[in-house]
């Protein structure tokens, strides 16, 4: 299966999913977009509310702040793959819970493995304490704060 073929597949399982209570609130999952060559991903939380409407990942606040920072490197969104932890907006806005993450992260997972970027960008504590403990640093995590614009 190629790269845009496995990206349809994940598309189309989230699409589905009704693993955990949170397809019961949401408007439109928000799988991730981008190139499927990228060689850098950047991973959020959970979708927000713009998120939720629109099905795109970053299309709030955040991603204007995101498209700033991109174009100020000279690089283009869509040469980006951007994803979440989440594919459904928590309710409220709250914290992704560990079960629903433990129930999403294969999503991730294998949009990942499908990408294969050589450089992943955590936007948020929950991306970065996954991204660390996928990749064996776990014993390196620290308040985001802390260690905010290492290299790992």
């Amino acid at each position: 299966m190629n790269t845009k073929q496995e990206i349809e597949k994940i598309k189309e399982d989230v699409l589905t999913c009704k693993k955990c209570s949170l397809h019961k609130t949401r408007n439109c999952p928000v799988i991730g977009e981008g190139s499927y060559q990228a060689k850098i991903m950047f991973i959020g939380e959970a979708p927000g509310a713009q998120e939720d409407k629109s099905g795109s990942p970053f299309c709030g606040a955040s991603g204007k702040i995101l498209d700033g920072l991109l174009s100020s490197v000279g690089i283009k969104r869509e040469e980006v793959y951007i994803a979440n932890i989440l594919k459904c907006r928590p309710p409220k806005n709250r914290d992704p819970q560990e079960s629903e993450i433990n129930i999403c992260v294969p999503y991730l997972e294998r949009q990942i493995e499908a990408i294969k970027p050589k450089v992943i960008y955590p936007l948020g504590r929950y991306s970065m304490n996954f991204l660390m403990e996928k990749f064996g640093l776990k014993e390196q995590i620290q308040q985001i704060s802390k260690i905010h614009g290492k290299v790992f």
